[in-house]
């Protein structure tokens, strides 16, 4: 069992440079599907942080009371608004079909911020995402007990916190300790997924090695960095990184934003401060090659 601390010179290794030739849409497509009659800010700060990873091109599905509203907040989005106010029958085949029929093509999922829904057609809904070759990111309202068989041997990036890795599976995680890394690898490997478990410090395993990221601080108990969090792991998931390394990077990358927002602000930051500041945390690992 390695155990890997996150650093500077591991992120420059892992983020990949982008071809001076590309075009749009060879950098990343992603979607986000999230949101609920409760929940609007949710879904719109994990696409917006997805964005900020450098990808080319965010959808975002939404239910339709809250579309509008988000296409008023952000130009940069394409807003697909949905015909329920949480995830059925109805809504997973809207999603699905737009998919088959070319109207939107995607390289990675982020399911669950802000959702509710009937959870049996949230994980028939990854599960047939992911046979459709699209890689997922499950966080929040889809991280519940039934999802982790929908998507186990995919190695899809699934994010609790100690509480949703409770409720997932059925074992508290509490202390700082080796038990907590050991407890991740083995429910990781059991289940061919790639657990990002967040906390003080925050645990990675694809059941393969574990990584641990000691960035951040105490401000980010704040409702929504979670939610950045997830979105700078579906950004670079659609670009190109593997499960494991867009999870280490993204709770690296969202950490090291909190820290230079505490610098600036104090305990006095909120969740969408890290939209502005995510530019000036990933522009020292840009590299473009011919």
């Amino acid at each position: 069992m390695r155990i890997i601390e996150v650093t500077e010179d591991l992120i420059k290794k892992t983020i990949p440079p982008r071809k001076s030739t590309s075009h749009k849409g060879e950098n990343g497509r992603a979607l986000v599907v999230g949101g609920s009659y409760m929940y609007h800010g949710a879904p719109l700060l994990s696409s917006l942080a997805a964005f900020r990873t450098g990808i080319d091109l965010v959808y975002i599905a939404v239910p339709k009371p809250l579309s509008i509203p988000i296409r008023a907040y952000s130009p940069d989005l394409i807003v697909i608004p949905l015909p329920d106010l949480k995830i059925t029958s109805g809504v997973s085949t809207k999603i699905l079909k737009i998919i088959d029929r070319g109207k939107i093509a995607v390289d990675a999922v982020l399911l669950g911020p802000g959702l509710t829904g009937i959870k049996k057609e949230i994980g028939i809904l990854a599960y047939k995402l992911h046979t459709k070759g699209i890689k997922l990111v499950l966080d929040a309202g889809a991280l519940y007990p039934d999802i982790i068989d929908k998507v186990k041997g995919t190695g899809s990036i699934i994010t609790p916190h100690a509480g949703e890795f409770y409720r997932i599976f059925g074992e508290k995680i509490e202390n700082y300790d080796k038990s907590r890394l050991e407890t991740v690898y083995n429910y990781a490997k059991e289940y061919g997924v790639t657990i990002l478990l967040k906390g003080k410090i925050d645990v990675i395993s694809d059941g393969g090695a574990i990584y641990i990221n000691k960035t951040g601080n105490a401000g980010m108990t704040v409702g929504g960095t979670g939610d950045i969090l997830a979105g700078i792991a579906l950004g670079f998931l659609a670009k190109g990184l593997s499960p494991i390394e867009a999870a280490f990077v993204a709770a690296y990358i969202n950490g090291k934003c909190g820290e230079k927002l505490f610098v600036n602000k104090g305990l006095h930051y909120t969740a969408s401060d890290f939209i502005s500041e995510l530019p000036s945390i990933l522009r020292q690992f840009d590299k473009i090659i011919d």
